[in-house]
């Protein structure tokens, strides 16, 4: 089971201040969706709303066709996870785990077994005495464990090591290819979480720049590899977003598409072209606005 978003004209206010603009868009059911932006942008604000912790005053939300505050249904169907959650900060890891049961109709007990064995989440104790890493491990767990039709993790890696991320993506992506659900995945490591993504959402000082599924977005651009002075004099009429040197090789990254004659020059001057960076292309719009 997976729900469809839909955010119509939504705006937040914090007295002067708007934390969102008229935000409006659609997530499709049962796919993986980034929501980009860096910090400040209004994610964790855009997300409070949609996991019923806040009410929409200005605009509209609906999942799976209703309104989702103090919705029973909708509420039991959603996990927001996020790095450290205070709500059992005195209990212990395994207690924690058992009384899930109870609370989420769809909580896996033996898969969450499987991933404290990975994460190394010690059960006899206080979830107050792990530290950062260990507590953001026990929150992805039992977001993946819980099976939501909605799981949203708000940058729930924050505090794990490297090895410790990479093991969460892994698990993210095996767990929703046997159980496809609705995930967003909020996140400003793009580069490191871009592969994980069916859909992509980019906001940015409480507006919505670009939401496209992720193969439609890194469409808009792409690299040019090759020799310093080719790649020089390909580019030199183009937008060029980022550029990385190795020796006598450049690459950089183009945003705009290539006509069919710049296809074929690129050919000739023995040019590789590849995709765009989504990471790239996030730190271009972003700073673009800024400016």
């Amino acid at each position: 089971m997976s729900y469809e978003i839909k955010v119509n004209d939504l705006t937040v206010r914090y007295k002067d201040f708007k934390a969102l603009n008229q935000v409006s868009f659609t997530l499709s059911g049962g796919r993986i969706h980034g929501l980009l932006g860096r910090n400040g942008a209004g994610k964790t604000t855009l997300l409070s709303i949609l996991s019923n912790f806040r009410k929409a005053k200005e605009g509209s939300i609906t999942i799976d066709g209703e309104d989702p505050f103090d919705h029973p249904r909708i509420m039991q169907d959603t996990a927001f996870i996020y790095d450290k959650d205070q709500t059992y900060e005195y209990e212990k890891v395994g207690d924690v785990l058992k009384e899930l049961i109870d609370f989420r109709p769809n909580f896996d007990a033996s898969y969450a077994s499987e991933l404290v064995k990975k994460f190394k989440l010690p059960l006899k104790k206080k979830i107050n005495q792990l530290s950062k890493g260990k507590q953001s491990a026990l929150q992805v767990t039992i977001g993946l464990a819980s099976r939501t039709p909605l799981t949203i993790f708000d940058e729930a890696y924050l505090g794990m090591d490297a090895p410790t991320r990479e093991l969460f993506y892994k698990e993210l992506l095996a767990d929703q290819e046997k159980h496809p659900r609705t995930m967003i995945v909020s996140t400003h490591l793009v580069s490191e979480m871009d592969y994980l993504f069916d859909e992509v959402t980019i906001i940015h000082q409480g507006k919505i720049l670009l939401q496209d599924t992720n193969e439609n977005v890194i469409s808009k651009g792409f690299s040019i590899t090759g020799s310093h002075q080719e790649v020089d004099d390909f580019t030199i009429n183009l937008e060029v977003l980022n550029t990385q040197v190795l020796g006598g090789t450049k690459s950089v990254m183009i945003y705009g598409r290539l006509t069919e004659q710049q296809q074929r020059e690129a050919k000739e001057l023995d040019l590789d072209i590849g995709p765009l960076s989504l990471h790239d292309l996030f730190v271009h719009l972003t700073k673009e606005e800024e400016e």
